[in-house]
């Protein structure tokens, strides 16, 4: 029997114009095009509860695709501290070990914000929290949250966390039956909002593969 299901939109989409950079990037007008082009692909099962994270970029995807998610705390990205809006290229220039630190170690923050572990942890609260008979859940967030997520449905440790490639604009879906988690791959796809027969709201919920390799928004020393 099915008790949770979870689907978990990467919405990041930053303007690299001057390289990426650490938290909140805006959905550009290229992203928000995206979108708008994917949207009608693909009719999966319908979702009963949506939310988001509470940043820019989920806001302004969740607008996009026309659906109204209520912002969670829990999905929030992960704290880059004294990181946060700087370009990963500078970071990398001035504090190399650090940053190599952070991408080896997951209790490293030198930044002075939260580590990969804790990101793990607070996420792994949130799903553990997950009522059973909610239905099929939507979550709009950012590429750490749903490497976070992978990380505990997997049961893998928190050093696999950079190894789990996460695209914008992709999807997974989590499932928990018997008191454990399945992760759903698939090819990359945008949900479409329809109403049902009940009424309530309709959502696609594709799914996408993990791949062994660093994020691709990532700069590397």
């Amino acid at each position: 029997m099915v008790t949770v299901r979870v689907t978990m939109l990467c919405m990041t989409g930053a303007d690299g114009s001057d390289g990426p950079v650490f938290g909140d990037g805006a959905l550009n007008d290229c992203g928000r095009w995206d979108v708008d082009a994917r949207v009608t692909e693909t009719l999966l099962p319908a979702y009963s509860l949506a939310l988001r994270a509470p940043s820019t970029p989920c806001a302004r995807a969740a607008e996009a695709l026309a659906i109204t998610a209520r912002p969670e705390s829990a999905l929030r990205d992960l704290d880059y501290g004294s990181w946060y809006g700087r370009r990963h290229e500078d970071v990398v220039a001035e504090d190399p070990l650090g940053f190599s630190a952070w991408l080896t170690d997951p209790d490293a923050a030198p930044h002075g914000g939260e580590s990969v572990a804790g990101l793990c942890r607070r996420t792994a609260g949130w799903l553990s929290s997950l009522p059973t008979g909610t239905g099929r859940i939507l979550a709009i967030t950012e590429a750490a949250v749903v490497r976070a997520a992978l990380v505990h449905a997997l049961s893998a440790p928190a050093r696999a966390f950079w190894h789990l490639g996460v695209p914008p604009l992709s999807a997974v879906t989590l499932t928990l039956r018997d008191g454990c988690w399945n992760a759903r791959p698939g090819r990359m796809a945008i949900p479409h909002q329809q109403q049902p027969a009940d009424h309530s709201t309709s959502v696609a919920a594709p799914a996408t593969r993990a791949s062994g390799r660093y994020p691709a928004l990532l700069v590397r020393p």
